[in-house]
């Protein structure tokens, strides 16, 4: 008794499997009618997709991806011929496509009961995804436009993970000769940013970053995302990283900096600033660094004489002019606030001479960084407001009041 009903359960899934694999076929031919009904051909594949006869095979991945092809052709035939078509769904049925056929060759490359690979779908689909594989770019665009930064994320990830399948590097790498691969990096590392993921900002990041335009832009994401995560240690390393490769953005020295001062470590900064400094020791940056660890530290004697130095390798070092003002204005902060206010105070004079002097001192350095930074106000208005007033220069205190 046993022995016949274990037949019939037999029979049954052997049938039931039949059914599955009829289901593939069926659906690959609807797919591929004159008039297709997509709806009907998805309903059919999707069925086996998850069914357990029919999940592992790669023709069932294969179909999927072919009707995935189909629905983008028909899209775009539409396009061409001048009709109504949703450009959404074409650039949709690109990245299914990319999916489905992905798992197709990965289960086109388990090796048979002889220990062979035979996958017969990979010069078909390979080729068909390099084709379509711009248009993932688009998509990207066409989503992250809308404000759908995940499906955006989807996208430009998908184009940028393309990059090292397998199945499409048989020809050459595409990591090698892609040069838009760090831009639409960075694109992933803005739509991820954008959907608050974290992870994979991580992933893209390291791409990222070898753009030549928003490479600092990543690394400074990248940064952010890694002290999100708590990962401290690999967050300090990248504020490291990103000073010397990215010298121009002063995100990266300003936050460890920060960093240090915090943990209460200010000799940690100045060790990092030093060992920079004794590998180049006039480079323009390094030297800013240990300026400005001085002046945090107030130390200001030091500070000045860094940022001195600073100017000396670069004289258009705005950041540096109006910072070596700002220590010099720090100073005569100090003489004020520790000087008489009784005008009959045998010191009250010598002390407004001083700190007339110190905003006499500072005066040029300010009116240097206005010269080379025009647009950036930050760097230099409310100081010479600051200056202009208490030197009396009325006439150069109302033009810089109109620009506040």
């Amino acid at each position: 008794m046993k022995r016949v009903l274990f037949s019939m359960a037999l029979l049954m899934v052997v049938s039931f499997a039949f059914a599955q694999q009829k289901n593939v076929k069926e659906a690959r031919t609807i797919a591929n009618d004159v008039k297709p009904d997509f709806n009907k051909a998805q309903q059919l594949i999707n069925e086996a997709l998850v069914n357990p006869e029919t999940k592992d095979d790669a023709a069932t991945w294969d179909a999927a991806g072919q009707i995935q092809k189909r629905i983008n052709e028909e899209e775009m035939k539409n396009a061409y011929l001048g009709k109504a078509f949703d450009t959404l769904a074409a650039y949709n049925s690109i990245l299914k496509m990319y999916e489905y056929f992905l798992v197709c060759d990965e289960l086109s490359e388990v090796p048979n009961e002889k220990g062979k690979i035979k996958n017969k779908y990979r010069r078909a689909n390979a080729t068909a995804m390099l084709a379509e594989r711009p248009n993932l770019i688009n998509g990207g665009i066409e989503s992250f436009n809308k404000n759908n930064s995940q499906a955006a994320l989807d996208f430009f990830g998908t184009y940028v993970e393309s990059a090292s399948y397998p199945m499409l590097n048989e020809k050459g790498s595409i990591a090698e000769s892609d040069t838009l691969l760090p831009q639409i990096a960075y694109y992933a590392v803005l739509a991820a940013s954008n959907a608050d993921n974290q992870d994979a900002i991580l992933k893209f990041a390291p791409v990222a970053i070898k753009d030549k335009e928003n490479g600092g832009t990543a690394m400074q994401v990248f940064s952010d995302a890694l002290k999100t995560k708590g990962d401290t240690a690999q967050w300090v390393a990248s504020l490291q990283e990103g000073i010397l490769k990215f010298p121009e953005n002063q995100y990266f020295f300003a936050n460890l900096v920060d960093y240090y001062s915090g943990a209460d470590q200010p000799e940690k900064a100045m060790e990092f600033a030093d060992n920079m400094l004794s590998k180049d020791p006039n480079n323009k940056l390094y030297l800013y660094v240990k300026a400005y660890l001085y002046h945090n530290m107030k130390s200001y004697d030091k500070a000045i004489e860094y940022y001195k130095q600073t100017i000396a390798s670069d004289p258009d070092y705005a950041e540096a002019y109006s910072n070596l003002g700002l220590v010099i204005l720090m100073q005569a902060q100090e003489v004020s606030d520790a000087a008489s206010t009784d005008i009959n105070d045998a010191t009250y004079a010598a002390d407004q001479a001083k700190i007339k002097q110190m905003y006499e001192e500072a005066l040029p350095y300010y009116e240097k960084a206005r010269s080379l930074r025009p647009d950036q106000k930050d760097l230099w208005a409310p100081a010479l407001y600051r200056i202009y007033y208490n030197l009396n220069m009325s006439s150069k205190f109302e033009e810089i009041e109109s620009l506040m």
